[in-house]
């Protein structure tokens, strides 16, 4: 009966351990489908897209990204990575002024990724989700493929 009650200790104190780590990755504020609001949205220099959707699988260490945009001339692009926030670079696909990614993430609602290409960085971003956690504001710092210097501000809002 000892023996019995010792292993349902142990099988309900497990149990709750992964309970416990399936809520925080569950509760991560990046992870989501997340569509632009163009109205909120600042592109410097323009035309803004007209449509941007990222989702982000997320769970504190690793940081899956896949971004679909719809251009002001309706040409789409498709970029791609899967990193770990761990500042090292990983392959980006989907830009032509980009090949690698590195992701730092200085708190729970904070990410920053620096964008290179040939192992030169062309753009940095800094994501912030609010408080609320239904939006998330992206600023882009950098070039453009043909070398122009790009300042977005792009406010995403949680997709249902």
């Amino acid at each position: 009966m000892r023996h019995r009650s010792l292993s349902i200790l142990i099988f309900g104190f497990l149990f709750g351990l992964f309970a416990i780590g399936t809520a925080v990755k569950a509760e991560d504020p990046n992870s989501g489908t997340w569509k632009m609001n163009p109205a909120k949205s600042k592109y410097d220099p323009g035309p803004a897209p007209k449509s941007s959707t990222t989702t982000i699988e997320s769970d504190g260490t690793k940081y899956k990204v896949d971004g679909h945009t719809v251009n002001a001339d309706g040409t789409e692009t498709n970029i791609s990575f899967d990193a770990k926030t761990d500042g090292k670079d990983y392959p980006l696909s989907g830009t032509p002024n980009a090949d690698m990614v590195s992701v730092k993430r200085p708190n729970a609602k904070t990410i920053e990724t620096t964008w290179k290409k040939d192992g030169k960085t062309v753009m940095k971003t800094h994501a912030v989700v609010s408080s609320d956690g239904k939006t998330r504001t992206v600023t882009f710092d950098g070039t453009d493929p043909q070398g122009n210097k790009v300042h977005n501000v792009v406010v995403f809002e949680k997709g249902m």
